[in-house]
């Protein structure tokens, strides 16, 4: 079930025609929490910035394979399609989740808060974190992130895991970037629905929401078809089971 606001569209913003303005208080406490977090650059800050803070098609197509048929969603690519920037990362520690985090900022504490992670790693680091199935068709790599608050050394809550979707392979350029969910805490107070509620920005539209443990964002450039966005949203598992496992364990 989607849920949409009206927006004004105006010369310099595409952003995409919402509904149900019933909800409109939820949408504010939506971008509320969203700006808190981004910072004063907005919603794809950094997305850039290899070691800085951040990281529709018309009909249904069906595949035959031998006797079964394989149905896609329109435009969307399943996330098997794609790489995985930080798969098999050197250095990549299993373990308990206490153990983890703490590896994992011992490792890459000289790049900042925003820790480039393997997916399994950030898996065990945030127990039952959820990531999309499908992705936008353009979705080539994904890059992920851990992030820290550095005086405690430990995850930050409002954003703990931070992950990038790219037409291109990962930081060499920046338009190449699609798409950031970014994934913190759902912490007492949080006023969220548990499907997905749309907001524009400056730069297309965000998709926020909670699954009562997290609380997600999935922010979309204008250049992103907006069912494409909606349909990765409405696609969340487990992130133990969409993404790849570890490549080395420890003994």
């Amino acid at each position: 079930m989607r849920v949409r606001s009206e927006s004004i569209e105006s010369s310099t913003n595409r952003g995409a025609v919402m509904r149900r303005p019933v909800l409109a208080v939820a949408f504010a406490i939506a971008i509320s929490l969203a700006l808190t977090a981004c910072g004063e650059e907005g919603l794809m800050e950094g997305l850039g910035d290899r070691s800085h803070e951040y990281v529709q098609g018309s009909s249904t197509t069906t595949v035959p394979v031998g006797t079964e048929v394989v149905t896609t969603l329109p435009g969307a690519i399943p996330v098997e399609e794609v790489t995985w920037y930080n798969q098999g990362i050197e250095g990549e520690t299993v373990g308990e989740v206490n153990y983890v985090v703490s590896a994992v900022w011992n490792r890459g504490q000289s790049e900042g808060r925003f820790i480039q992670a393997s997916p399994a790693e950030i898996a065990l680091a945030l127990p039952g974190v959820q990531f999309p199935a499908l992705l936008p068709r353009d979705s080539t790599w994904v890059t992920s992130q851990l992030v820290y608050d550095a005086a405690s050394a430990t995850l930050d809550a409002a954003i703990s895991a931070a992950f990038g979707l790219w037409a291109v392979e990962p930081y060499t350029q920046g338009d190449g970037r699609l798409a950031v969910l970014r994934i913190g805490l759902a912490l007492p107070g949080t006023q969220l629905e548990s499907t997905p509620v749309s907001a524009p920005t400056d730069d297309g539209i965000s998709l926020t929401w909670t699954d009562g443990t997290y609380r997600y964002e999935l922010a979309c450039r204008a250049q992103v078809p907006e069912d494409q966005c909606w349909q990765a949203a409405e696609s969340m598992l487990p992130l133990e089971v969409v993404g790849p496992g570890p490549v080395v364990a420890n003994g």
